[in-house]
């Protein structure tokens, strides 16, 4: 991989890993949660965010946060196909 094509994707995991800090923030999760994780990038240039181990109790609201924003957008989403 060239250097600019890792620039590229690890620019994508840290902006991937501050929107999903930015959330766990919005959610009220604690800072502790935030710190495991990290932006990579992969030997073939593929960007990811490694979560780490993260408490069950605060998966649960991750998930309830996830359920509701996804019921949303589909109500939105029936309210405008007819």
């Amino acid at each position: 991989m060239d250097m600019q094509t890792w620039r590229d994707s690890r620019s994508r995991a840290d902006a991937a890993t501050t929107a999903l800090r930015e959330a766990l923030v919005a959610l009220g999760l604690p800072e502790r949660v935030q710190r495991h994780l990290r932006p990579l990038v992969t030997h073939s240039g593929s960007p990811f965010v490694h979560v780490g181990v993260v408490p069950a109790e605060h998966i649960e609201r991750i998930a309830e946060a996830l359920r509701a924003a996804g019921a949303s957008a589909q109500e939105v989403h029936d309210s405008h196909s007819g």
